[in-house]
């Protein structure tokens, strides 16, 4: 099992410094085998990555860079033959935003046919007010070169995810997509995002589901965001999600679900 993740001083002290590639063989104790530093992309900071297999057996990732001096973001994408192989000398921009529009955060899935992403866009038309964000659907025949559709998951206004609506994992089957995603109410929850669940028989409609965010930690403002879930063989599922600790630091915990306790009641 490999996890890929980020590394991030708080807000003013310098953002997202690096992307890690780690190993496990149970889903609990990860061994570093590859590190990506921000500078390495000429980037001010970066944000989740994403880690797939090809269907040839080969690995990419996929990297959200923040343009230097700006509220701009784009995404990166590098190929090698193993995680342990990543060379950033190699990356490619797949997705680089323009003047109206930063992107990042995406969630990949090749369903065996075709690829699929939901990516976060942050609205760059209004200074000052880029948190805000939706997510956009984008398909694939190579998961290089992508057709950017419409919003898939947007906020709602009046409610706890009117300022932001993110996802962060995608489950196919049954004839229903399912995704979790990060919502915020407003700016000051940038960073501290709580997690709701989305559904639709289309993966460029999803609709929220329920009132309320999934319970997040009892600690500070209580976030849980970027879930991110792993099904298993047997009908069991392992999360990992970042949550607020009772210093106001944010760990990155892993839970194991067995079948056929449902997700959505294991938070």
């Amino acid at each position: 099992m490999y996890l890929a993740y980020r590394l991030r001083h708080p807000i003013g002290f310098g953002r997202g410094y690096a992307n890690v590639i780690a190993r496990s063989v149970d889903g609990e104790r990860f061994e570093t085998v590859c590190v990506l530093e921000r500078e390495e992309f000429a980037s001010d900071s970066l944000e989740r990555p994403a880690l797939v297999r090809l269907p040839d057996g080969s690995w990419r990732v996929y990297v959200s860079c923040a343009t230097l001096n700006s509220k701009h973001w784009r995404i990166d994408a590098i190929d090698a033959p193993s995680p342990e192989r990543f060379d950033p000398a190699k990356r490619h921009t797949i997705l680089p935003g323009n003047t109206r529009e930063g992107l990042k955060d995406p969630v990949v899935v090749h369903d065996g046919s075709r690829w699929h992403m939901w990516v976060c866009a942050h609205p760059l038309d209004l200074e000052g007010a880029e948190d805000r964000m939706t997510t956009r659907y984008a398909t694939s025949r190579d998961g290089i070169d992508w057709d950017l559709q419409g919003t898939a998951l947007a906020p709602r206004p009046g409610r706890w995810d009117q300022r932001g609506t993110r996802v962060s994992a995608v489950l196919l089957g049954g004839g229903r997509v399912t995704a979790y995603y990060d919502g915020r109410a407003s700016a000051a929850e940038n960073a501290e995002e709580r997690t709701g669940i989305a559904s639709g028989e289309s993966p460029d409609r999803l609709r929220p589901l329920g009132h309320q965010p999934l319970p997040g930690t009892p600690f500070g403002t209580g976030s849980l965001r970027y879930l991110s879930v792993l099904a298993g063989g047997d009908g069991s599922y392992r999360l990992f999600y970042e949550t607020c600790r009772r210093d106001g630091a944010h760990d990155l915990r892993t839970e194991y679900v067995p079948f056929p306790r449902p997700v959505s009641q294991s938070l």
